[in-house]
């Protein structure tokens, strides 16, 4: 057994603790803050060799081990101060430890990103899912009728804790276990009418399409799990026709980056990682998306129609796709004219537009707008023409801010959020303004 599975394997004993708040709240927090005072002062011997990690050892404290332990213990504060559920708590850290060491044992095998990935996604999941079982078993809380919220915060928690660890340090776990609660806390907050068969046909079909997006080269790792991540919450917390407009996006933009792709490198204007999208792209154009689902699935707490955020998701999907498309298949024509003097520049130059990329662009949000009306009854032609329009609007904007502030300050992944905003705001405001959600 190698010395990483070994101090993997003492973290999850430790975070197992956790599991006692099902009883005493204020016990767990004592204790776990007790292991952090004493991780502080041990700086030798077989504990010390059990629990460093390399950055520990440099150091000469356990420091991994004491912010892990503080963390937890304020954590458990939340349980006792602001009513933070228990099963919540207990899932965020057992998640945590036994999904690194699942990756650990994972890495064995494969050191392989996607592998050691996977690992630490799957063994968090299945971490969370028997954390939540056996915490609401012990406080005599029916377990059966809510399988299906245990599954969905277990798979929400292992996704987005397996996409910040991809972009953040090993001495970063504390906020990755923070923001795992903090979601799923939120996410017991809202209504969801989802069964079993539901939420396994939801995790099969993200995962399946983020798998096939990584496969192709049009997502990266940490790409792949984002777009995973906010399908499911779109599926469970919106719908399948909500998916539906969503996954076009993905598939159609994802698509759009391969066309000539070699082309566009010679232009200037390709993808970076062969056109494969990262996180923070995907984020960057589905961002907006995400919050309207959020908004919708609370609607029943906020003094505004279901149908307004309906509206502001589709605008904001076709304002991404209407982009892409305009700049994937607008950059490989020569002669780009800046938009707001409509002087020519060269390839590249944030801002410029082809006539190519506009046509493209308003069809992208057509195929949107299509999209919604065949599958949402109460959209209907109109709603379909406001959903086309946001999305060309939210195309303009970002074409407009690319001429003018993009690059000082502001990259590209900002300008696609306000750009997206700029359609789902356009979506709602025009919907509103023609009585489609009143």
């Amino acid at each position: 057994m190698t010395s990483s599975i070994r101090r993997a394997a003492a973290f999850a004993a430790i975070a197992t603790l956790s599991l006692a708040a099902s009883v005493l709240v204020a016990g767990v927090a004592a204790l776990f803050a007790a292991v952090g005072a004493v991780a502080l002062v041990i700086d030798d011997g077989p504990l010390f060799d059990l629990f460093a990690r390399p950055s520990d050892r440099s150091e000469g404290r356990l420091r991994g081990l004491a912010a892990f332990s503080f963390a937890t213990a304020g954590l458990a504060m939340l349980v006792m101060l602001v009513d933070l559920p228990t099963s919540v708590f207990a899932a965020a850290v057992c998640l945590l430890a036994y999904g690194n060491l699942t990756e650990q044992l994972v890495r064995i095998r494969s050191n392989a990103t996607i592998t050691a990935t996977a690992g630490f996604t799957v063994g968090g999941f299945f971490a969370a899912a028997v954390a939540q079982v056996f915490v609401r078993s012990v406080q005599g809380s029916p377990v059966e009728p809510v399988i299906p919220e245990i599954v969905f915060l277990a798979a929400s928690g292992a996704l987005l804790a397996g996409l910040l660890r991809s972009v953040l340090f090993e001495r970063d776990d504390p906020l990755v276990m923070f923001s795992v609660a903090l979601l799923l806390w939120l996410f017991t907050d809202l209504t969801m009418t989802v069964t079993e068969l539901d939420i396994v046909l939801a995790i099969a079909i993200t995962v399946g399409f983020g798998y096939v997006s990584w496969a192709l080269d049009t997502a990266s790792v940490t790409g792949m799990l984002t777009g995973i991540l906010l399908a499911l919450l779109t599926i469970v917390l919106g719908g399948y026709p909500w998916f539906a407009v969503l996954i076009s996006f993905f598939a159609l933009g994802g698509l759009s980056t391969k066309f000539r792709y070699e082309q566009k490198r010679e232009n200037g204007v390709a993808e970076a990682n062969e056109g494969a999208r990262g996180g923070g792209n995907v984020l960057g154009n589905a961002a907006v998306a995400l919050v309207a689902v959020l908004a919708f699935a609370a609607s029943d707490r906020l003094p505004v129609s279901e149908a307004v955020f309906l509206f502001a998701f589709a605008g904001s999907i076709a304002a991404a796709m209407s982009d892409t498309l305009s700049s994937e298949i607008g950059g490989v024509f020569d002669n780009p004219r800046l938009i707001t003097t409509w002087q020519p520049v060269e390839p590249g130059t944030d801002g410029g537009v082809t006539w190519q990329g506009e046509v493209a662009g308003a069809s992208g949000a057509t195929i949107v707008a299509l999209i919604a009306v065949a599958l949402f009854g109460s959209i209907g032609p109109l709603g379909g023409a406001v959903i086309a329009l946001a999305g060309i609007g939210g195309m303009t904007v970002d074409s407009l801010l690319g001429a003018t502030v993009e690059g000082e300050g502001v990259g590209n992944q900002s300008v696609n959020f306000l750009a997206t905003l700029s359609g789902a705001l356009l979506g709602a405001g025009l919907a509103l303004l023609v009585g489609l959600a009143a």
